[in-house]
């Protein structure tokens, strides 16, 4: 199937539609120990799968099936000693180690100390993606540089990034060529370290052309690192290949941050219990879906939808004011909806018992309206973050309009943003026309916000990586 990469940050360089966000599977190569066990690909686990697979590679033909339940309590102790990863609070936020790992579960013929030490050394990863519209249009001098905006792994993050591209190569030597690097912009230290990967999106969003640098490099600010033969031009302007979909050049750049080192120490318990997964939000699923015990009815559109009170009011404040007081809804144990359309109530309804939305992408206007009438905040969140992935020339004016309307701050800031980024084709839509009438104090915040941009500093000349 095509990969498509998880996109945390993303820059187009000329007005063009943003992809929606898409999860990235990350596989390994053949032969590897996450290839027995599928559901374990995430490369944090490698290291501890290696070790094992040292250990048993030599085995005649036909030995190895015997050893996967080892295997997969050995990736599983790993587990046991990784942290978890927090939720998102905003879209391209670096994500936070918030649970303190255990030991190890005990297993036969296993040694288990009674104290352990766990060091991690934290690794930032955040990635962002670059479209160059016209890219045949672009410079043909050899050593003239477009620059991408900054980007950074959060909102608060210090460190400020950029992509540079010599379309023509940077000298002699690679003018048959176009040349890459991340440039560090500004930072809060005397140096950091970090890894990068570069590739190109064909037209079905896949990756192609990836190059990676072998060892996190020391970056300074003002000081890049890339590649000056990154890909050749003439293989790269052939529409054979398609790597220029539109006459569009989609750069995908993952960065990887080295931060401080952290240890966590403890002591093992004494027993060591296997306690079954959570199944709360699949059991809460079921009972809806069943609807068994319900005791009240909700009434849209002459579809009627049984839930609990109990539930409802648990997770929204405003059903738990009608149940609460001498309302109608409480007494007769019937809610009539009249502004909710029959499929977004149903989703909604999914939604409080099991904190899932399956159909978000499709339904995200107007399910960020139900949960802001109905108190949802994680709902109203999550519809922001699907709304401003799919951000456009053509739509930005009213997300705008649907952010406002419905208090949704982070949303309206990223249009907002947007808007900006992209004022001159905005302001040719017909939405844009619309809000001029209808939201002229729209006009004037994103005005004001455009005012207040800053232009990023231009750094000394860039170091590079010796292709090998």
């Amino acid at each position: 199937l095509p990969i498509s990469p998880l996109v945390r940050s993303v820059h187009v360089t000329a007005p063009v539609l943003v992809p929606p966000t898409t999860f990235k599977l990350l596989g390994s190569p053949p032969n590897r120990p996450s290839a027995f066990f599928p559901g374990l690909l995430d490369p944090s686990f490698q290291p501890f799968a290696d070790h094992f697979w040292d250990y048993h590679r030599h085995l005649p033909p036909g030995k190895v099936e015997p050893h996967k339940n080892q295997l997969d309590s050995c990736i599983r102790m790993a587990l046991a000693r990784l942290p978890a990863v927090s939720d998102c609070s905003r879209v391209g936020s670096s994500m936070a180690v918030s649970r303190v790992p255990s030991p190890p579960p005990q297993e036969a013929n296993t040694p288990v100390a009674e104290n352990w030490c766990y060091t991690q050394v934290k690794v930032v990863k955040f990635s962002y993606m670059w479209t160059i519209n016209n890219f045949s249009f672009c410079r043909e001098e050899m050593g003239e540089v477009l620059k991408s905006s900054t980007f950074s792994a959060g909102a608060n993050d210090k460190l400020k990034w950029c992509l540079r591209v010599n379309p023509k190569g940077l000298d002699e030597e690679s003018k048959d060529y176009l040349s890459l690097y991340l440039l560090l912009v500004s930072c809060n230290k005397s140096e950091v370290r970090a890894k990068f990967k570069f590739s190109i999106l064909n037209a079905k969003r896949e990756e192609t052309k990836a190059m990676e640098s072998q060892r996190a490099y020391r970056f300074v600010q003002g000081k890049d690192w890339g590649f000056k033969k990154f890909i050749r031009r003439d293989f790269l302007l052939d529409e054979a290949n398609g790597l220029l979909p539109d006459d569009k050049l989609t750069i995908f750049c993952e960065v990887s941050v080295v931060a401080d080192s952290v240890n966590i120490s403890g002591q093992s318990n004494a027993i060591q219990f296997k306690v079954p997964e959570c199944r709360l939000p699949d059991d809460l699923g079921q009972l809806f879906e069943v609807q068994k015990f319900s005791d009240v009815t909700l009434s849209v559109n002459g579809r009627e939808f049984q839930a609990h009170k109990a539930i409802l009011a648990a997770r929204s404040p405003v059903f738990a004011a009608m149940f609460e007081h001498e309302m109608e809804e409480r007494k007769l144990n019937r809610v009539a909806i009249t502004d909710v359309e029959q499929e977004v109530l149903k989703e909604m309804l999914r939604f409080i018992y099991t904190g899932r939305a399956a159909n978000l992408e499709r339904m995200a206007d107007d399910l960020l309206a139900a949960a802001d009438k109905y108190a949802l905040e994680r709902l109203k969140v999550m519809c922001e973050e699907a709304l401003c992935t799919n951000l456009s020339v053509d739509n930005a004016a009213d997300t705008l309009i649907l952010a406002d309307l419905h208090s949704a701050d982070q949303l309206k800031a990223q249009a907002i943003d947007f808007i900006n980024t992209h004022a001159t084709d905005v302001m040719e839509t017909a939405g844009w026309k619309t809000m001029i009438l209808s939201h002229p104090h729209l006009i004037a915040e994103a005005f004001r916000a455009l005012a207040t941009q800053q232009i990023p500093p231009i750094g000394p000349p860039r170091k590079r990586v010796k292709q090998s």
